[in-house]
Protein backbone atom coordinates (compact mmCIF):
# COMPACT_ATOMS: atom_id res chain seq x y z
CA UNK A 1 0.00 0.00 0.00
CA UNK A 2 1.54 3.35 -0.99
CA UNK A 3 2.65 5.62 1.86
CA UNK A 4 0.16 8.36 0.99
CA UNK A 5 -2.64 5.77 1.00
CA UNK A 6 -1.60 4.47 4.42
CA UNK A 7 -1.48 8.00 5.78
CA UNK A 8 -4.92 8.72 4.33
CA UNK A 9 -6.51 5.62 5.85
CA UNK A 10 -4.89 6.19 9.22
CA UNK A 11 -5.57 9.91 9.42
CA UNK A 12 -9.16 9.73 8.25
CA UNK A 13 -10.25 8.02 11.44
CA UNK A 14 -9.04 10.76 13.76
CA UNK A 15 -12.14 12.89 13.27
CA UNK A 16 -14.36 10.14 14.68
CA UNK A 17 -13.00 10.34 18.24
CA UNK A 18 -15.34 11.80 20.87
CA UNK A 19 -14.48 12.81 24.40
CA UNK A 20 -16.31 10.83 27.06
CA UNK A 21 -18.84 12.70 29.17
CA UNK A 22 -18.54 12.71 32.99
CA UNK A 23 -20.42 9.67 34.27
CA UNK A 24 -20.58 10.38 38.00
CA UNK A 25 -24.06 10.12 39.52
CA UNK A 26 -25.60 8.29 36.57
CA UNK A 27 -27.35 4.95 36.86
CA UNK A 28 -25.48 1.92 35.51
CA UNK A 29 -27.75 1.74 32.45
CA UNK A 30 -27.50 5.47 31.75
CA UNK A 31 -23.74 5.45 32.30
CA UNK A 32 -23.36 2.55 29.86
CA UNK A 33 -25.37 4.42 27.22
CA UNK A 34 -23.42 7.64 27.82
CA UNK A 35 -20.13 5.79 27.37
CA UNK A 36 -21.07 5.13 23.75
CA UNK A 37 -20.27 7.87 21.21
CA UNK A 38 -23.20 10.02 20.16
CA UNK A 39 -22.29 9.69 16.49
CA UNK A 40 -20.91 6.94 14.31
CA UNK A 41 -20.40 3.27 15.23
CA UNK A 42 -20.86 1.98 18.74
CA UNK A 43 -17.66 1.00 20.52
CA UNK A 44 -16.32 -2.17 18.91
CA UNK A 45 -18.96 -2.21 16.15
CA UNK A 46 -18.20 -2.71 12.47
CA UNK A 47 -20.84 -0.44 10.93
CA UNK A 48 -21.56 -1.78 7.43
CA UNK A 49 -25.30 -1.18 7.17
CA UNK A 50 -25.76 2.44 6.15
CA UNK A 51 -23.78 3.16 2.94
CA UNK A 52 -21.60 5.71 4.72
CA UNK A 53 -18.04 6.59 3.73
CA UNK A 54 -16.05 6.66 6.99
CA UNK A 55 -12.97 8.08 5.24
CA UNK A 56 -14.61 11.48 4.98
CA UNK A 57 -15.04 14.33 5.50
CA UNK A 58 -11.90 15.38 3.67
CA UNK A 59 -9.15 17.11 5.65
CA UNK A 60 -9.94 20.21 3.60
CA UNK A 61 -13.58 19.98 4.73
CA UNK A 62 -12.59 19.56 8.38
CA UNK A 63 -10.38 22.64 8.24
CA UNK A 64 -13.21 24.64 6.68
CA UNK A 65 -15.63 23.53 9.40
CA UNK A 66 -13.17 24.57 12.12
CA UNK A 67 -12.43 27.88 10.43
CA UNK A 68 -16.09 28.81 9.98
CA UNK A 69 -17.63 27.41 13.19
CA UNK A 70 -17.35 30.80 14.85
CA UNK A 71 -19.62 32.19 12.15
CA UNK A 72 -22.40 29.78 13.11
CA UNK A 73 -24.44 32.65 14.53
CA UNK A 74 -25.07 33.87 10.98
CA UNK A 75 -27.33 32.49 8.27
CA UNK A 76 -25.41 30.74 5.53
CA UNK A 77 -27.18 31.92 2.37
CA UNK A 78 -24.07 33.45 0.78
CA UNK A 79 -22.22 30.18 1.23
CA UNK A 80 -25.13 28.38 -0.39
CA UNK A 81 -24.93 30.79 -3.32
CA UNK A 82 -21.21 30.12 -3.70
CA UNK A 83 -21.66 26.34 -3.73
CA UNK A 84 -24.53 26.71 -6.21
CA UNK A 85 -22.24 28.68 -8.54
CA UNK A 86 -19.48 26.06 -8.23
CA UNK A 87 -21.86 23.22 -9.11
CA UNK A 88 -23.32 25.17 -12.02
CA UNK A 89 -19.88 25.97 -13.44
CA UNK A 90 -18.69 22.35 -13.25
CA UNK A 91 -21.74 20.99 -15.04
CA UNK A 92 -22.22 23.74 -17.61
CA UNK A 93 -25.60 24.99 -16.42
CA UNK A 94 -26.89 28.29 -15.03
CA UNK A 95 -26.94 28.79 -11.24
CA UNK A 96 -30.73 29.10 -11.50
CA UNK A 97 -30.78 25.45 -12.63
CA UNK A 98 -29.19 24.23 -9.37
CA UNK A 99 -31.02 23.58 -6.11
CA UNK A 100 -28.94 23.02 -2.95
CA UNK A 101 -30.66 21.43 0.04
CA UNK A 102 -30.21 19.77 3.41
CA UNK A 103 -29.01 16.57 1.80
CA UNK A 104 -30.59 15.27 -1.38
CA UNK A 105 -33.31 13.89 0.92
CA UNK A 106 -34.88 17.31 1.38
CA UNK A 107 -34.85 17.92 -2.35
CA UNK A 108 -36.30 14.50 -3.17
CA UNK A 109 -39.08 15.00 -0.61
CA UNK A 110 -39.87 18.41 -2.15
CA UNK A 111 -40.02 16.82 -5.60
CA UNK A 112 -42.37 14.10 -4.34
CA UNK A 113 -44.77 16.75 -3.05
CA UNK A 114 -44.48 19.16 -5.97
CA UNK A 115 -44.98 16.58 -8.70
CA UNK A 116 -47.17 14.23 -6.66
CA UNK A 117 -49.85 16.89 -6.40
CA UNK A 118 -50.07 16.92 -10.21
CA UNK A 119 -50.14 13.16 -10.77
CA UNK A 120 -48.72 9.79 -9.77
CA UNK A 121 -45.06 8.91 -9.19
CA UNK A 122 -44.00 5.88 -11.23
CA UNK A 123 -41.11 3.96 -9.69
CA UNK A 124 -39.49 0.52 -9.45
CA UNK A 125 -40.70 -1.95 -6.87
CA UNK A 126 -37.33 -1.91 -5.13
CA UNK A 127 -35.29 1.30 -4.85
CA UNK A 128 -34.41 3.88 -2.19
CA UNK A 129 -38.01 4.92 -1.72
CA UNK A 130 -37.84 6.82 1.59
CA UNK A 131 -38.66 10.16 -0.01
CA UNK A 132 -41.35 8.72 -2.28
CA UNK A 133 -42.96 7.16 0.78
CA UNK A 134 -42.86 10.58 2.44
CA UNK A 135 -44.92 11.85 -0.47
CA UNK A 136 -47.27 8.89 -0.22
CA UNK A 137 -47.93 9.73 3.43
CA UNK A 138 -49.00 13.19 2.25
CA UNK A 139 -51.48 11.69 -0.23
CA UNK A 140 -49.22 11.19 -3.27
CA UNK A 141 -49.97 8.13 -5.41
CA UNK A 142 -47.11 5.70 -6.09
CA UNK A 143 -47.24 3.26 -9.01
CA UNK A 144 -44.65 0.51 -8.61
CA UNK A 145 -43.22 -1.67 -11.36
CA UNK A 146 -41.50 -5.03 -10.61
CA UNK A 147 -37.80 -5.36 -11.32
CA UNK A 148 -36.60 -7.36 -14.31
CA UNK A 149 -35.60 -11.01 -13.98
CA UNK A 150 -31.96 -10.02 -13.43
CA UNK A 151 -32.96 -7.60 -10.59
CA UNK A 152 -32.23 -4.49 -12.65
CA UNK A 153 -34.82 -1.76 -13.26
CA UNK A 154 -37.23 -2.92 -15.99
CA UNK A 155 -37.28 0.13 -18.25
CA UNK A 156 -39.58 -1.43 -20.84
CA UNK A 157 -42.19 -2.29 -18.21
CA UNK A 158 -41.93 1.19 -16.71
CA UNK A 159 -42.28 2.87 -20.08
CA UNK A 160 -45.45 0.86 -20.72
CA UNK A 161 -46.96 2.32 -17.52
CA UNK A 162 -46.37 5.98 -18.39
CA UNK A 163 -49.71 7.67 -19.04
CA UNK A 164 -51.09 11.20 -18.73
CA UNK A 165 -51.82 10.41 -15.08
CA UNK A 166 -48.11 10.01 -14.30
CA UNK A 167 -46.36 13.25 -13.33
CA UNK A 168 -42.96 11.88 -12.34
CA UNK A 169 -40.87 8.82 -13.15
CA UNK A 170 -38.33 8.20 -10.38
CA UNK A 171 -35.21 6.05 -10.74
CA UNK A 172 -32.10 5.59 -8.59
CA UNK A 173 -29.05 4.88 -10.77
CA UNK A 174 -27.08 2.95 -9.65
CA UNK A 175 -29.97 1.48 -7.74
CA UNK A 176 -30.12 1.12 -3.98
CA UNK A 177 -30.17 -1.57 -2.57
CA UNK A 178 -29.23 -3.68 -5.60
CA UNK A 179 -26.12 -1.67 -6.52
CA UNK A 180 -26.80 -2.27 -10.22
CA UNK A 181 -26.26 0.37 -12.89
CA UNK A 182 -28.67 0.97 -15.75
CA UNK A 183 -26.70 1.22 -18.99
CA UNK A 184 -26.54 4.94 -19.87
CA UNK A 185 -27.59 4.45 -23.49
CA UNK A 186 -30.68 2.53 -22.38
CA UNK A 187 -31.56 5.18 -19.83
CA UNK A 188 -31.18 7.99 -22.38
CA UNK A 189 -33.48 6.13 -24.79
CA UNK A 190 -35.96 5.67 -21.94
CA UNK A 191 -35.77 9.38 -21.10
CA UNK A 192 -36.54 10.35 -24.68
CA UNK A 193 -39.62 8.11 -24.60
CA UNK A 194 -41.11 9.20 -21.26
CA UNK A 195 -40.25 12.91 -20.89
CA UNK A 196 -42.82 14.16 -23.38
CA UNK A 197 -45.38 12.89 -20.84
CA UNK A 198 -43.70 13.02 -17.42
CA UNK A 199 -40.63 14.45 -15.70
CA UNK A 200 -37.80 11.94 -15.22
CA UNK A 201 -36.03 12.09 -11.85
CA UNK A 202 -32.69 10.26 -11.64
CA UNK A 203 -31.17 9.96 -8.17
CA UNK A 204 -27.41 9.72 -8.83
CA UNK A 205 -26.26 9.47 -5.20
CA UNK A 206 -23.60 6.90 -6.11
CA UNK A 207 -22.58 8.24 -9.52
CA UNK A 208 -19.03 9.18 -8.51
CA UNK A 209 -18.38 5.56 -7.52
CA UNK A 210 -19.28 4.11 -10.92
CA UNK A 211 -16.69 3.08 -13.49
CA UNK A 212 -17.41 6.08 -15.77
CA UNK A 213 -19.22 8.77 -13.77
CA UNK A 214 -19.59 11.33 -16.57
CA UNK A 215 -20.82 8.78 -19.11
CA UNK A 216 -23.28 7.30 -16.61
CA UNK A 217 -24.83 10.64 -15.62
CA UNK A 218 -27.95 12.12 -17.19
CA UNK A 219 -26.86 15.73 -16.61
CA UNK A 220 -26.21 16.07 -20.34
CA UNK A 221 -29.96 15.61 -20.87
CA UNK A 222 -30.61 18.59 -18.59
CA UNK A 223 -28.18 20.69 -20.62
CA UNK A 224 -29.99 19.66 -23.82
CA UNK A 225 -33.32 20.89 -22.41
CA UNK A 226 -34.97 17.56 -21.56
CA UNK A 227 -37.50 17.43 -18.70
CA UNK A 228 -35.04 15.67 -16.39
CA UNK A 229 -34.00 16.22 -12.77
CA UNK A 230 -30.68 14.81 -11.56
CA UNK A 231 -30.03 14.63 -7.82
CA UNK A 232 -26.59 14.28 -6.22
CA UNK A 233 -25.30 14.20 -2.65
CA UNK A 234 -22.20 14.92 -0.58
CA UNK A 235 -23.11 11.99 1.69
CA UNK A 236 -21.30 9.23 -0.22
CA UNK A 237 -17.93 9.78 -1.92
CA UNK A 238 -17.42 13.03 0.03
CA UNK A 239 -18.11 11.26 3.36
CA UNK A 240 -20.47 13.95 4.62
CA UNK A 241 -23.64 12.00 5.46
CA UNK A 242 -24.08 13.77 8.79
CA UNK A 243 -23.44 17.24 7.38
CA UNK A 244 -26.52 17.12 5.11
CA UNK A 245 -25.70 18.71 1.76
CA UNK A 246 -27.22 17.64 -1.56
CA UNK A 247 -28.26 19.23 -4.82
CA UNK A 248 -30.39 18.90 -7.92
CA UNK A 249 -29.65 20.00 -11.49
CA UNK A 250 -32.62 20.61 -13.78
CA UNK A 251 -34.39 23.32 -15.78
CA UNK A 252 -34.95 26.75 -14.22
CA UNK A 253 -38.70 26.12 -14.15
CA UNK A 254 -38.27 22.79 -12.38
CA UNK A 255 -35.77 24.33 -9.95
CA UNK A 256 -38.29 27.01 -8.94
CA UNK A 257 -40.96 24.35 -8.49
CA UNK A 258 -38.68 22.29 -6.23
CA UNK A 259 -37.67 25.32 -4.17
CA UNK A 260 -41.31 26.26 -3.61
CA UNK A 261 -41.80 22.99 -1.68
CA UNK A 262 -38.58 22.93 0.38
CA UNK A 263 -38.79 23.34 4.12
CA UNK A 264 -35.47 25.02 4.92
CA UNK A 265 -33.63 28.05 3.60
CA UNK A 266 -30.10 29.39 3.76
CA UNK A 267 -28.40 26.06 4.40
CA UNK A 268 -26.30 24.45 7.12
CA UNK A 269 -23.16 26.55 7.61
CA UNK A 270 -20.86 23.68 8.61
CA UNK A 271 -22.07 21.45 5.78
CA UNK A 272 -21.81 24.19 3.19
CA UNK A 273 -18.29 25.18 4.31
CA UNK A 274 -17.22 21.54 4.08
CA UNK A 275 -18.84 21.10 0.67
CA UNK A 276 -17.23 24.25 -0.76
CA UNK A 277 -13.79 23.24 0.53
CA UNK A 278 -13.88 19.62 -0.67
CA UNK A 279 -15.93 19.87 -3.89
CA UNK A 280 -12.78 20.08 -6.02
CA UNK A 281 -10.48 18.17 -3.63
CA UNK A 282 -9.33 15.63 -6.24
CA UNK A 283 -6.66 13.90 -4.10
CA UNK A 284 -9.22 13.17 -1.38
CA UNK A 285 -11.85 12.04 -3.88
CA UNK A 286 -9.39 9.68 -5.57
CA UNK A 287 -8.30 8.19 -2.25
CA UNK A 288 -11.88 7.96 -1.00
CA UNK A 289 -12.95 6.12 -4.13
CA UNK A 290 -9.95 3.79 -3.93
CA UNK A 291 -10.84 2.84 -0.35
CA UNK A 292 -14.45 2.14 -1.32
CA UNK A 293 -13.41 -0.01 -4.30
CA UNK A 294 -10.90 -1.93 -2.19
CA UNK A 295 -13.58 -2.66 0.39
CA UNK A 296 -16.02 -3.72 -2.30
CA UNK A 297 -13.48 -6.14 -3.77
CA UNK A 298 -12.92 -7.64 -0.31
CA UNK A 299 -16.67 -8.22 0.05
CA UNK A 300 -16.96 -9.81 -3.39
CA UNK A 301 -14.04 -12.13 -2.58
CA UNK A 302 -15.64 -13.14 0.73
CA UNK A 303 -18.93 -13.84 -1.03
CA UNK A 304 -17.17 -16.23 -3.42
CA UNK A 305 -15.30 -17.96 -0.57
CA UNK A 306 -18.62 -18.45 1.21
CA UNK A 307 -20.05 -20.19 -1.86
CA UNK A 308 -22.55 -17.37 -2.42
CA UNK A 309 -23.20 -14.95 -5.28
CA UNK A 310 -23.86 -11.20 -5.45
CA UNK A 311 -25.31 -8.75 -7.92
CA UNK A 312 -22.79 -6.62 -9.84
CA UNK A 313 -22.27 -3.41 -7.87
CA UNK A 314 -21.28 0.09 -8.98
CA UNK A 315 -21.74 1.54 -5.50
CA UNK A 316 -20.29 1.37 -1.98
CA UNK A 317 -22.40 -1.67 -1.08
CA UNK A 318 -23.04 -5.18 -2.35
CA UNK A 319 -26.36 -7.06 -2.59
CA UNK A 320 -25.52 -10.65 -1.67
CA UNK A 321 -27.84 -13.54 -2.52
CA UNK A 322 -28.44 -15.61 0.63
CA UNK A 323 -31.04 -18.10 1.89
CA UNK A 324 -32.20 -15.71 4.65
CA UNK A 325 -31.03 -12.12 5.05
CA UNK A 326 -32.40 -11.69 8.57
CA UNK A 327 -30.64 -14.74 9.98
CA UNK A 328 -27.35 -13.50 8.55
CA UNK A 329 -27.94 -10.00 9.94
CA UNK A 330 -28.58 -11.45 13.41
CA UNK A 331 -25.55 -13.75 13.29
CA UNK A 332 -23.31 -10.88 12.16
CA UNK A 333 -24.71 -8.70 14.96
CA UNK A 334 -23.55 -11.29 17.50
CA UNK A 335 -20.04 -10.62 16.23
CA UNK A 336 -20.48 -6.85 16.44
CA UNK A 337 -20.93 -6.44 12.68
CA UNK A 338 -23.94 -4.41 11.50
CA UNK A 339 -25.38 -5.21 8.05
CA UNK A 340 -28.89 -4.86 6.62
CA UNK A 341 -31.64 -7.44 6.96
CA UNK A 342 -34.36 -8.25 4.46
CA UNK A 343 -35.90 -5.53 2.30
CA UNK A 344 -39.56 -6.45 2.61
CA UNK A 345 -40.24 -9.55 0.51
CA UNK A 346 -36.66 -9.64 -0.83
CA UNK A 347 -35.50 -11.82 2.05
CA UNK A 348 -33.09 -13.66 -0.22
CA UNK A 349 -30.70 -10.70 -0.51
CA UNK A 350 -28.41 -9.19 2.11
CA UNK A 351 -26.96 -5.71 1.68
CA UNK A 352 -23.53 -4.98 3.13
CA UNK A 353 -21.81 -1.60 2.81
CA UNK A 354 -18.14 -0.84 2.49
CA UNK A 355 -16.71 0.87 5.56
CA UNK A 356 -13.36 1.05 7.27
CA UNK A 357 -11.21 -1.63 5.69
CA UNK A 358 -10.54 -3.23 9.06
CA UNK A 359 -14.31 -3.54 9.54
CA UNK A 360 -14.81 -4.99 6.07
CA UNK A 361 -12.09 -7.51 6.98
CA UNK A 362 -14.19 -8.62 9.95
CA UNK A 363 -17.18 -9.19 7.67
CA UNK A 364 -15.01 -10.97 5.11
CA UNK A 365 -13.66 -13.33 7.77
CA UNK A 366 -17.08 -13.99 9.30
CA UNK A 367 -19.14 -14.57 6.14
CA UNK A 368 -17.76 -17.99 5.07
CA UNK A 369 -17.96 -19.23 8.65
CA UNK A 370 -21.54 -18.05 9.16
CA UNK A 371 -22.70 -19.30 5.77
CA UNK A 372 -21.40 -22.73 6.70
CA UNK A 373 -23.04 -22.63 10.13
CA UNK A 374 -26.38 -21.27 9.00
CA UNK A 375 -26.97 -23.02 5.68
CA UNK A 376 -24.60 -25.94 5.19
Amino acid sequence: MPTNRRSFLAGAGLAGGLSALPLGGLSAATASAAAQPDFGPKIGQALLSRNENPYGPAPSALRAIADTAKMGCYYADRGQQRLTAMIAERHGVAPAQVVVGEGSTEILCAIALAWGRKGAILCPDLFWDTTALYGERQGVSLLRVPLAQDMNVDLAAMQAKVTDGVALVQICNPNNPTGMLIAPAALRTFAAAVTPTATLLVDEAYNELTDRPEDNSMIDLVRSGADVIVCRTFSKIYGMAGLRVGYAITSEANAKRIQSHMMSFGGNLAGLAAAIASYDDTPFLDQSRAAVLEGRAMIVDAVARAGLTALPSQTNFVFVKVPDANSLRDAMAEKGIAIRGAYGPWAGYSRVSTGRLEDVSRYAAALPELAQRLWA
